[in-house]
């Protein structure tokens, strides 16, 4: 086993709690020594904030450099991060590479029975927020639709968008209804794009240019809609 120290300090936090890179660092070698590791190996971010991990060139090399097998060691969960969010994600990091995580100040040593359980439960909980994050997404979308809301993507020929709802565009609705009767007429698509062409009605931008599979999208939307 490999222990990959990661000890960090802001200058806030440097005042707060006093414990300084080399008080950290000493407790990680001081486990490091008590736990049999083959190698220690001590990454550092100076006078960074642990509001973002992304930001951390210190933790970035210390999560490339663990691989399967090894052990995280930080001082205090604090050290990894002050985002409940990031330190799911950095655990589920370590997850994935079957490396071990150890936190000395809560006592979170994953390469114990307990320490595993414990490890089980933050992937647990970083999928529980995934999950409310994508439910709430949802929600948020379908209500949005129902209230007749853009949602994104382009704005459908036919169709503007007022105080972020869609509204029928008077002039686009026109060849809307000429689509429509050429189609129950029985007139193909390429057939109901020379007709366009014909008539000198342009498309969104601007183009005289009409193509089936354009026809076919405003039919198919039309006809769900009716």
């Amino acid at each position: 086993m490999k222990a990959i120290g990661y000890i960090r300090v802001s200058t806030q936090g440097q005042v707060e709690d006093g414990v300084s890179l080399d008080a950290q660092e000493a407790k990680v070698r001081a486990w490091a020594d008590l736990n049999g590791a083959d190698d220690v190996v001590i990454f550092r971010d100076e006078g960074i904030s642990g509001k973002r991990s992304d930001n951390r060139p210190g933790l970035q090399s210390a999560l490339d450099t663990v691989g399967k097998g090894d052990a995280l060691v930080i001082y205090s969960l604090s050290r990894l991060s002050r985002s409940t969010k990031d330190t799911l994600s950095l655990s589920e990091i370590l997850q994935k590479k079957d490396a071990d995580l150890v936190s000395l100040s809560e006592k979170i040593d994953t390469t114990s029975a307990s320490g595993k359980m414990v490890f089980r439960l933050l992937a647990v909980l970083n999928e529980f927020e995934r999950d409310q994050i994508s439910d709430r997404t949802r929600f948020a979308l379908a209500h949005k639709k129902a209230n007749g809301e853009k949602t994104g993507g382009t704005v459908p020929f036919g169709y503007k968008v007022r105080s972020g709802k869609l509204s029928r565009n008077a002039e686009e609705q026109k060849a809307v209804s000429l689509i429509l009767d050429l189609s129950r007429k029985g007139q193909s698509l390429r057939g109901i794009c020379r007709e366009l062409e014909a008539a000198g009605v342009a498309r969104k931008k601007g183009s005289l240019t009409w193509h089936p599979q354009v026809v076919a999208d405003i039919l198919q939307r039309e006809l769900k809609a009716a």
